[in-house]
């Protein structure tokens, strides 16, 4: 179960969560934090289906590394509605760099957890995060 790596454990309730928001879209985001005493991912925070992309950003800390999942619905320019599932690896700069470190070290093993992640991305600031930033890469 451990990752030989970081020695990151990953929680099932993680994987469980995230098939609900796969399969029957409970819910819009899910935050996960590394809980470094006890060496395992976990979820922090669910976001309800109704709730946006700015409350979504809002639940990330500033200075604090996370993973999260985003499920973003999109109108195609064929007028098709569509839905693509993000991983989100949030790495302020302001955050400590041991943190950084241990988050960079599990990314890879953690997303591979979750099956079904259609677009990756790596932010450092909200801009590198920002709306128009998902419309794009969800295209």
């Amino acid at each position: 179960m451990a990752n030989a790596a970081s020695g990151m454990a990953v929680h099932d309730d993680c994987k469980l969560k995230f098939l609900e928001l796969k399969a029957k879209r409970t819910y819009r985001f899910i935050v996960y934090k590394i809980e470094e005493k006890q060496k395992q991912v976990i979820v922090e925070k669910l976001g309800e289906p109704a709730q946006s992309y700015e409350d979504f950003t809002a639940s990330l800390p500033a200075d604090e590394c996370r993973y999260a999942v985003y499920d973003f619905d999109f109108v195609t320019e064929e007028n098709c509605q569509k839905s693509r599932i993000f991983f989100i690896a949030w790495s302020p700069d302001t955050a400590r760099v041991r943190s950084k470190m241990i988050y960079a070290s599990s990314k890879d093993r953690f997303r591979r957890e979750l099956d079904g992640i259609q677009v990756e991305l790596q932010a450092t600031d909200p801009t590198e995060m920002g709306l128009d930033v998902i419309r794009s890469r969800a295209a």
